[in-house]
């Protein structure tokens, strides 16, 4: 067991060299803070206007950017730059070779891929949920601001998207890592993918489970109401009513649901074979 975790550890310092200073992945850190630029423009200009900016209403803007934009495309995409490359980066780069020439297990080297690929992507994902939530709410004051996080429902909003962005990245991410390993172009079960969950809205009650983004938007402090007029537009592929799941229950599937995957991706591994003229 420390002979692993050394081992583990060995392969995480490695690949997040390769995440955090990678020219490739650049786009990946302004996928993630793209929102804070309407955001930071409403600091700037916002609090000119007080009277009409009411905090509700930065509350309810917050939750759109995240459900529609920050969960649906940041995540999503940010993951599938993070963790397809994992595998099928390095088979590209014509380097995966040095790894299974190690003597070390392919679980280990999996579960060490993983680690490093998850680590990346809290860091810059869950890092700014932060920097947007001080963006949009702070520019009330201080002492507003203060009382809106404790004893106000803030931090406890704060809290319950940092938990969905978390899990977004552990639930998207395992699927991204597997689908590297196992399809020589995995763009495309991620473009299944993304149009299952865009679907989501318009689905049975049955089927909007068998999903990430149910499970996410169950974490999520605030629902979002349909605009008038609307209903039946392509406004319900976004916004859906669903009946939530208890938070404990959303992480719980989710983090089954990453478990799952990663075993059949460590089961692909044993039986990995490099063939680069063949890539």
């Amino acid at each position: 067991m420390t002979l692993w975790r050394r081992q583990i550890l060995a392969i995480i310092r490695i690949d997040l060299a390769k995440t955090f200073l990678a020219k490739r992945g650049l786009w990946i850190y302004l996928l993630a803070l793209a929102p804070l630029l309407p955001l930071v423009g409403h600091w700037l200009f916002g609090r000119g206007n007080m009277a009409n900016d009411q905090l509700g209403d930065d509350v309810q803007a917050f939750a759109v950017i995240f459900q529609f934009f920050y969960l649906r495309i940041a995540i999503f995409f940010g993951c599938v730059g993070i963790f397809m490359n994992l595998f099928r980066g390095e088979m590209l780069d014509k380097s995966l070779h040095y790894y299974l020439l190690a003597p070390i297990r392919r679980e280990v080297l999996v579960a060490g891929k993983f680690l490093s690929g998850i680590s990346a992507a809290l860091v810059i994902f869950c890092g700014s949920v932060i920097l947007q939530w001080f963006g949009i709410f702070l520019h009330h004051g201080t002492q507003l601001f203060g009382s809106f996080m404790n004893p106000g429902p803030g931090l406890s909003h704060l809290m319950s998207y940092l938990l969905a962005a978390a899990l977004a990245c552990i639930g998207y991410g395992s699927l991204f890592l597997w689908a590297g390993l196992r399809y020589k172009n995995p763009l495309i079960p991620a473009a299944i993918l993304l149009v299952w969950e865009s679907l989501n809205g318009v689905l049975p009650a049955v089927l909007k489970k068998i999903s990430i983004i149910y499970w996410l938007k169950s974490i999520c402090p605030v629902s979002l109401p349909t605009p008038p007029g609307a209903k039946g537009s392509v406004w319900n592929l976004l916004i859906f009513d669903i009946d939530p799941a208890p938070v404990a229950v959303a992480s719980i599937n989710l983090l089954l649901l990453a478990a799952f995957v990663l075993i059949a991706a460590a089961l692909r591994a044993r039986t990995l074979e490099i063939s680069y003229a063949a890539d």
